[in-house]
């Protein structure tokens, strides 16, 4: 379900509407781009039906979305959630805002918000372990290591208000008996809030050309000096991409990650390595022991077992053709997963390939280090139903594309 946020054009005070996953936004009527960017997290607060003569007070929620992988029993469960939870623990109110994150439209918290605004005091760590917890399968004794990938992270914040009893102000009915005498909201931290929404333009800082890409592009290209461009700490921060060329009628150029790692704990730093750990059906030869490993990551968001299908197939594949600096004519699809979320997969793309009982074991004692990201455009072909990449036999299928705008 996608999540709609109301929104004002930060030039010109126009009103729009915004998918969750946005980030670069074009107004309708003075045209300007703008790159939504925040150092931590978003935050957001519910729609309130109080009248204006309530007080309102606002308690915060942490909200994660993204997906979950367990090693468990020589195997990797994954699961795609989203879940909320109290940032402050208090019986009087609910638990979780439930369903009303992607059924009510949110808005961005901005200064003048008037009302009272909790503070957390659970950090997201420690949410996140009840998270964790809460989606393990009980029936399995050992999970050898967990990660949680692709993840969206945000406060929203539910408005109440007291009229003898605890209102909850979205539905605008009380909630639960009446208050104790004692109980006074100002005595938990909170105040005006604090946070607001940064704004970067949208110019190359190189030569002054509009970046493009999707609503929901986490990396802009430059087309007329051939660059590539992320936000960071409130400007644009250049990073290293290359194209890798072929001739393919109805060509999509998708984005991976492409990563090399300091690896301890197991012999994997060159394609003849690979052959063995994977235990792939080549016979390895001369000069297969000079060749680099290098994990493979999706730079797009996907469902779970498409995502970790694509790490495996990727990465055992080890794509060796020439890499250029260069733009395709053809489509580009939008890097949706960050480099930093990449980074967080690796010793799940391990686990997805390693035939060995007792490498799998050893899992939680091998360690990772990345040492180099790259940013690698791969063509891919398409057809009725899917996006083939023909050469290294990797499909990705048009319906999970499209659901992939929901993730």
């Amino acid at each position: 379900m996608k999540i709609l946020i109301e929104y004002e054009c930060p030039q010109c005070g126009a009103p729009a509407v915004l998918e969750e996953t946005d980030r670069l936004f074009a107004c309708e009527y003075c045209r300007v781009k703008s790159y939504l960017f925040n150092k931590d997290f978003f935050q957001y607060v519910l729609p309130s039906k109080a009248s204006d003569s309530k007080d309102l007070f606002f308690m915060p929620y942490w909200r994660f979305k993204g997906m979950l992988f367990s090693c468990v029993d020589k195997s990797i469960e994954h699961k795609f959630i989203d879940v909320s939870y109290q940032a402050v623990e208090s019986n009087a109110f609910p638990v979780s805002v439930g369903l009303r994150s992607q059924a009510l439209k949110l808005k961005f918290i901005t200064p003048d918000l008037k009302g009272y605004f909790v503070k957390p005091q659970l950090s997201f760590q420690s949410v996140m372990n009840i998270f964790m917890k809460r989606f393990s399968d009980p029936a399995n004794d050992v999970i050898q290591y967990q990660a949680h990938v692709g993840e969206t992270i945000s406060i929203i914040y539910s408005p109440f208000y007291i009229d003898k009893k605890l209102y909850d102000a979205v539905l605008n009915e009380p909630i639960g008996p009446k208050l104790p005498d004692e109980f006074d909201i100002l005595k938990i931290p909170g105040g005006k809030p604090e946070w607001s929404l940064k704004f970067i333009p949208t110019l190359c800082p190189h030569c002054g050309w509009d970046l493009n890409g999707e609503c929901d592009a986490l990396v802009l290209i430059c087309t007329n000096c051939i660059s590539a461009w992320i936000p960071s700490a409130k400007r644009l921060k250049q990073i290293n991409f290359a194209c890798m060329k072929r001739e393919l009628n109805n060509t999509v150029y998708f984005p991976f990650w492409r990563i090399k790692a300091d690896i301890s704990g197991i012999q994997l730093a060159s394609y003849a390595d690979l052959v063995r750990v994977a235990n792939l059906p080549k016979a390895i030869q001369k000069g297969w022991d000079k060749i680099d490993f290098y994990f493979w990551v999706p730079g797009f968001k996907v469902r779970p077992k498409t995502f970790l299908r694509l790490l495996s197939q990727t990465t055992t594949a080890q794509p060796m053709d020439e890499l250029k600096t260069q733009l395709p004519d053809e489509k580009i699809f939008p890097v949706t997963l960050p480099a930093e979320e990449a980074v967080e997969t690796l010793k799940i793309n391990l686990a997805s390939f390693i035939k060995n009982d007792t490498l799998l074991d050893n899992l939680p004692q091998i360690k990772i280090k990345p040492k180099n990201l790259f940013l690698a455009f791969i063509p891919f072909q398409e057809s009725h139903h899917d996006y083939v990449q023909p050469e290294y036999q990797i499909s990705i299928n048009k319906n999970q594309i499209l659901l992939s705008n929901n993730l």
